[in-house]
């Protein structure tokens, strides 16, 4: 069992106060800062709330600093956590369903019920571990949303869902080995995740964004989620009126492409500009809806890039300008990168076996210019694209 003792301690008013006295301390001078506090202070406490600093420094970049700095963690709970961004939007979705109650079962510490309740929504909040849980329930209570949030330690199994508009489950998806790709391997598994759901009238199962398509359920929709370009996560939505679907949703700004089951783009030549799709566009296998959307085919049958001959907006590919396309060999293009002056280089690379930084070590850029590489294969060649960012 976790020893609930140290947060139990950050809970206390001296707890509250070192807390705030230790909140931006350097880590490079932790070590003097624990000596000198642990004159007045039980070391025990000291360790415990420096120890609680570094998770909220970290956990800034998923909550915000603001939240972080009031709220408590665990490592694995700031590991694990979903980025608000990301919580604040699946919370919308399921209040414009008109949802009033949620289940959220496998809490951790309580990011997605805080963004249930801050969308209006009564949260059960269910986590087995007892650390976890108290955190969640301290957590409710820092941001001022306790009478909205009802944290409860037990089995996620042993919980009637019947009373709640909606579930959510978000599994453990790793375990002693690091990440867990078989969904029936998660914690609880898929399949009792998606019978819970059916007992709902919505649900919402965050689950790997590698899940392969054909593990998703035919009653679902599946959506793919990016942030400022990342992929987070894959949603099973249930009682959305989206079953079978998929859809590709970017945030900032919530764009989402839905798709329309259309057939693969043709391959052709390299044109002017090259898009690149973002990167849940591509695990949704969306690809054909963004190049239809600028009027593009595929450079190679077996890569997610779409040329085309005119620059058309869309927000769900960046599109570059293609000045040289090359057949893969580090002499060309380090000759071509000397006579440019190109010392600000980009590698990518999709479907080509180099390292960007390998590439970058063998032609020792140098110059004020900027362009960016493609490696990559254009009908099923090898190859090089050079070009720079519209």
């Amino acid at each position: 069992m976790n020893d609930l003792a140290p947060l139990h301690s950050l809970l206390t008013p001296e707890g509250r106060a070192l807390l705030d006295e230790v909140r931006d301390t350097d880590p490079a001078q932790e070590l003097a800062v624990a000596t000198r506090l642990r004159r007045s202070h039980p070391a025990d406490l000291v360790s415990a709330a420096l120890g609680q600093a570094r998770l909220r420094q970290r956990a800034a970049a998923k909550f915000g600093a603001a939240d972080a700095g009031r709220m408590f963690f665990t490592p694995h709970g700031v590991e694990q956590a979903t980025r608000a961004s990301v919580a604040t939007y699946r919370a919308a979705r399921l209040r414009e369903a008109g949802v009033t109650s949620v289940a959220d079962l496998c809490c951790g510490i309580g990011g997605d019920a805080i963004a249930f309740a801050r969308a209006g929504i009564r949260v059960l909040a269910v986590d087995r571990d007892p650390l976890t849980a108290a955190a969640a329930r301290a957590n409710a209570a820092a941001l001022g949303l306790a009478e909205l949030i009802d944290v409860r330690e037990a089995e996620v199994t042993d919980i009637d869902v019947a009373p709640y508009d909606a579930v959510f489950v978000d599994p453990a998806r790793r375990g002693g080995r690091g990440r867990i790709f078989d969904p029936e391997a998660y914690s609880p598994p898929l399949s009792w995740a998606v019978a819970t759901a059916l007992k709902a009238p919505h649900a919402a199962l965050k689950v790997a964004p590698g899940i392969p398509h054909e593990a998703v359920p035919g009653a679902a929709e599946a959506e793919w989620i990016s942030d400022g370009g990342d992929v987070k996560e894959a949603v099973l939505w249930f009682g959305s009126g989206g079953a079978g679907g998929v859809r590709a949703t970017l945030l900032p700004g919530g764009h989402s492409l839905v798709g329309r089951g259309l057939p693969d783009p043709a391959v052709r030549g390299v044109g002017r500009y090259l898009y690149e799709p973002d990167g849940a566009v591509i695990r949704a296998h969306l690809v054909a809806e963004v190049a239809e959307e600028v009027g593009g085919g595929l450079i190679d049958p077996t890569i997610a890039y779409v040329t085309g001959d005119s620059l058309r907006g869309t927000p769900y590919a960046s599109a570059y300008e293609i000045t040289d396309q090359l057949p893969f060999g580090v002499k060309k293009l380090k000759a071509l990168l000397r006579e440019r002056g190109v010392g600000n280089l980009t590698v990518k690379k999709r479907g080509s076996a180099v390292e960007p930084e390998e590439l970058r070590r063998m032609v020792k850029p140098r110059g004020a210019s900027a362009a960016t590489v493609f490696l990559t294969r254009v009908a099923g060649a090898p190859a090089m694209l050079v070009g720079r960012p519209v």
